[in-house]
């Protein structure tokens, strides 16, 4: 099926160029691999090296910069390791900082980078569930 048609409610709300990202990484995938969980993981982690999940969407990275967010989308297929959700752990103190701030985390200032990392990934998964219920 193509990834039009499969498109998650995530990359529904997110620019068309997250979405052409994900449905071409999609559809390459269907083609090699066929229909199925692993055609989602490929476009995924093709997603994750130029966007990061910001609430319930996906945005562009910092400053354009493109590589792996996190050390499972570092990692050739099967090796494993830690997913960030689709937040940019790569991304500065900085950004992760305004990300914090535009979702409106509370006592971001006292946080380390770590921390504002999995308030952010906790807050998105909140966002995303509430934009499903709805």
């Amino acid at each position: 099926m193509p990834g039009r048609q499969e498109l998650p409610s995530t990359l529904e709300r997110s620019s068309q160029d997250a979405r052409r990202t994900w449905i071409k990484a999609h559809d390459s995938a269907v083609e090699s691999y066929g229909e199925g969980e692993r055609a989602h993981r490929v476009a995924y982690g093709a997603l994750k090296h130029t966007c990061e999940k910001v609430g319930d969407h996906w945005e562009r990275k910092e400053g354009g910069r493109k590589g792996p967010s996190d050390p499972r989308s570092a990692r050739p297929r099967q090796q494993g390791g830690r997913s960030g959700e689709g937040v940019d752990e790569n991304a500065s103190k900085e950004h992760v900082y305004h990300v914090a701030q535009h979702l409106g985390i509370d006592g971001r200032s006292r946080m380390s980078k770590a921390e504002l990392l999995d308030a952010i990934r906790k807050e998105n998964r909140s966002r995303t569930r509430a934009a499903r219920s709805r």
